[in-house]
Parts: C-alpha cells; structure tokens; sequence
C-alpha cells in the first residue's frame, strides 16, 4: 500500500486515513482510528506500488456501534467521490460484522480483483444513528507482482498496406508474366 498516497473523503481530521493502515502486532490499537466529519460516510482511496492479486480484506471499525455497517469495493477506479459513488456498480460489496472485537477478514472474488493497482472503499454507514462512524484497521491480504515499467505497445493492421512488405524475388518464384 502506498500510504503516503492513500486519501479519504470526510474524515474529521486530514490525513487522519494513514493511521489505519497499521503492522499486524498494532491492529487492536483503537487509538489510532479515522473518524468521520459530517455524517457517518467515508470514502476511502487506496493504490498499491505493484499489480496485486487481492483475496481479502480486512477491516475493522471497533466493537462499538460507530464501527461501518457495510462496504462497497471499486477496483482500479480512482475517479470516485461522494456525487458518482452512489450510482457506480461496485466490484464487490459485504454486510460487516457488528460487534467485532477484532478485524475481521473478508474473501474477494479472485476473478474479480486478480490485476488491482487501487482500490476504493465506500463505507455508507455506521450501526449506529450517530453523526461519526470510526475506522480502526484496514489491510489487504494477496499476491504482489511488480508494474512493469513500459506499456507494451502492438500494432495492428487491419487492412495491409502492401507497401510495407515488399517481398523479396524469390517470394515472387510463381508468379509468371508473358512478354
């Protein structure tokens, strides 16, 4: 996970987002948390520093009722926000446990999330009616691969240009004319 470049929408205190992303030995660490700012919502922007083949995730938002209540997953999509959100067609999307005392894993669909360079989580709710939802751990278990640095690029012709294959003499072997 590039932390550094890892953004969230309404959070009450910037940045606050990087905390979440914590070693194993910290993740019941609820002091380090995001909360959010004017209604329980977040939007949370994700990208990796290689190709993953992603098959869980983990979060965890307490065990108390301000923890999310579901999530929407969006592979490889990175223009998102709370307008467009609503109406895209998530990749995935769970019910979240209420009450955990600890994060919980949740499997993707491998087909689905097998080439993710980001993610982006939508958390529409809290369990509770409150103003705040809290986001205390969120991590990913997959395969790494690294980007390659260069696109490969290939062109196609659909029709050929026979001036770009001029064909050498004996290529022409069969071919007779009568003078």
């Amino acid at each position: 996970v590039l932390v550094d470049k890892a953004w969230c929408l309404n959070e009450s205190e910037p940045d606050s987002i990087k905390r979440v992303f914590k070693p194993w030995h910290e993740r019941l660490n609820i002091t380090k948390l995001v909360s959010s700012d004017s209604d329980p919502e977040l939007l949370v922007y994700v990208p990796f520093n290689g190709m993953v083949k992603l098959k869980s995730i983990f979060v965890w938002g307490g065990a108390g009722d301000r923890a999310p209540q579901s999530i929407r997953v969006f592979a490889n999509r990175d223009d998102l926000d709370f307008d467009s959100v609503g109406e895209a067609q998530p990749t995935q999307e769970w019910p979240l446990a209420r009450g955990a005392r600890a994060p919980v894993e949740y499997p993707v669909r491998p087909a689905k999330f097998s080439s993710v360079r980001s993610l982006t989580l939508h958390l529409p709710n809290a369990f509770a009616d409150e103003e705040t939802m809290e986001l205390c751990f969120l991590a990913f278990r997959g395969e790494w691969l690294p980007l390659t640095a260069d696109p490969i690029i290939s062109i196609y012709e659909l029709t050929p240009n026979a001036a770009d294959h001029k064909a050498p003499a004996s290529e022409l072997a069969g071919h007779h004319s009568i003078s």
